[in-house]
């Protein structure tokens, strides 16, 4: 026969699994009519936009495009600096038995490397490596006992946990658009290399919706009509409301932004301008803290119970830290000189990262790639250096056994050539880490009544402490209840006993 209780209904964000891949993508192209031959290849660069993300049962299918840039000395008379712009497209399907259609797709697509390679004057093939790191997380309604109704003699065993749990999920689409004024002696030719990035973001909770605030920094490398590289940037903010109803100030907003589209041309309407948008989805998945009591585990000395449990794993701590490591330093590279350097391409890479309490050590480098001025106007040099870097991070609440996920964005950059020939460089990465600790609870699902047990006892029993044992197993075992046990014993402290202890247990009636 069930008893009578009341229950609560618990939100857990679960991870069903995560799996990294990678993806080799190649395609051959023609060089357009209107372009030089080429000869060679200088630098080779590329954005990746995802289209459209999937989840199907058993699998994972994300499809999207790499928009190349492939700056070229050309084959003529003049030896000039010419580029090609072109889009790879690439569908990957990932296997995942576990899936099904319903769940949440977390997804991290990196272009790890491009090149180019000429087969001939007129045709050249671009190779790309992308890197998938995918997370599949589904929401599960577990529904526990939190209190017995009607057995007044209910001896219960409870704990107090926070947990976070996931309040919402939404999704949103925002467009950064601007158009960059060049100089107007600038008479562009050609782009020849856009980065794209996110810095600066934010996020505040208003009237049940999630404000999301952030700067997108747009670099752009151009060629003019008479052969010169020059560059500009432009920072364009960008904004977009989330609804996600009960959401509170207290709560937690992880939020992701990802490019699904990237247009860049020369404007049309305005002379001496570039047409700059973007299309970004914004993701936001937003958890409360709740602070609850879980029973453990109960019996009645005077009806024989029965009780059905299950263990759930969940978030028993999330967080989201930033902090900024400055890297300032002086090199000499001979290939630069006191040459002008048009472009500076960094890429930091986590190598390897070690969880300590409350603390994270990263070991990394930051790859630079530079595109300076060479000997002659007619050309131009590339450069790469590695920087090594060990970052220590103060993390709050993390322990060996914690789940982090790191993203590294550059608030700054600047390169300059001094007199005596150094470059004075300076970088700003923001460490972004969201970090949480799992714990596996019992919770109590049904309860009921077994008939079917022996009910007789004995009045007093004599018992020695074994290894292991607690006055709460004691009580349960012989049908009594811990204060009873105490009281007879004189123990003042019902978490202290020792091993070989006399006890005197009495019955609870």
């Amino acid at each position: 026969m069930a008893v009578a209780t009341s229950k609560e209904t618990l939100c857990i964000n679960q991870v069903i699994g995560q799996k990294t891949d990678t993806a080799m993508v190649e395609e051959d192209f023609v060089v357009p009519d209107i372009k030089p031959d080429i000869l060679n290849t200088i630098r080779t660069n590329g954005n990746v936009c995802i289209y459209k993300k999937e989840i199907m049962e058993g699998k994972v299918k994300i499809d999207g495009a790499i928009q190349v840039y492939i700056m070229y000395l050309a084959d003529d008379e003049t030896s000039c600096i010419r580029s090609l712009n072109v889009t790879l497209d690439f569908s990957k399907t990932i296997d995942f038995d576990i899936v099904k259609e319903g769940m949440t797709l977390e997804d991290k697509v990196v272009l790890k490397s491009v090149e180019c390679r000429v087969l001939n004057g007129r045709k050249v093939s671009v190779k790309a490596l992308l890197d998938f790191d995918i997370k599949i997380t589904s929401n599960e309604e577990v529904e526990f006992v939190k209190q017995v109704e009607d057995i007044k003699d209910v001896q219960v065993l409870d704990s107090n946990v926070t947990l976070n749990s996931l309040l919402g999920s939404g999704t949103t689409k925002v467009y950064a658009k601007d158009t960059i004024v060049i100089d107007n002696v600038d008479n562009l030719a050609e782009i020849m290399k856009v980065d794209f990035t996110i810095t600066n973001q934010e996020t505040k909770i208003s009237y049940n919706k999630v404000l999301v605030k952030a700067d997108s920094c747009v670099k752009i490398v151009y060629l003019t009509e008479d052969n010169r590289i020059c560059t500009t940037s432009q920072i364009i903010p960008i904004m977009g409301f989330i609804d996600m109803p009960d959401v509170a100030d207290e709560n937690l907003c992880d939020v992701r932004y990802q490019l699904k589209n990237l247009t860049i041309k020369p404007n049309n309407v305005e002379e001496h301008s570039i047409y700059v948008e973007a299309e970004l989805e914004i993701v936001c998945y937003v958890s409360q803290s709740k602070e609850l009591t879980i029973l453990q585990d109960l019996y009645s000395p005077s009806i024989n119970l029965a009780y059905k449990q299950k263990q759930i794993q969940a978030i028993s701590q999330k967080e989201i830290i930033k902090d900024v490591y400055s890297i300032r330093e002086k090199q000499f590279i001979s290939e630069i000189g006191n040459h002008k350097i048009y472009d500076v391409e960094v890429r930091p890479t986590i190598l390897n990262q070690t969880i300590l309490k409350d603390k994270i050590m990263y070991e990394g480098q930051m790859e630079l790639n530079f595109l300076f001025d060479a000997d002659n106007s007619s050309r131009i040099g590339t450069k790469n250096v590695v920087v090594p870097f060990n970052y220590a991070m103060d993390c709050k609440g993390a322990m060996p056994t914690s789940q982090i996920e790191t993203k590294i964005g550059i608030n700054l950059q600047d390169f300059t050539v001094l007199s005596d020939e150094n470059i004075d460089i300076k970088v700003d990465l923001e460490f972004v880490v969201s970090l949480s600790n799992n714990q596996n609870i019992q919770v109590i699902e049904e309860i009921d009544i077994d008939e079917t047990r022996n009910n007789q006892r004995c009045s007093l029993i004599i018992y020695f402490v074994k290894p292991g044992d607690t006055l709460w197993k004691i009580a349960k075992k012989f049908r009594s209840t811990v204060a009873n046990i105490a009281q007879m014993n004189g123990i003042e402290d019902e978490n202290k006993i020792s091993i070989g202890q006399q006890l005197f247990i009495p019955s609870a009636i």
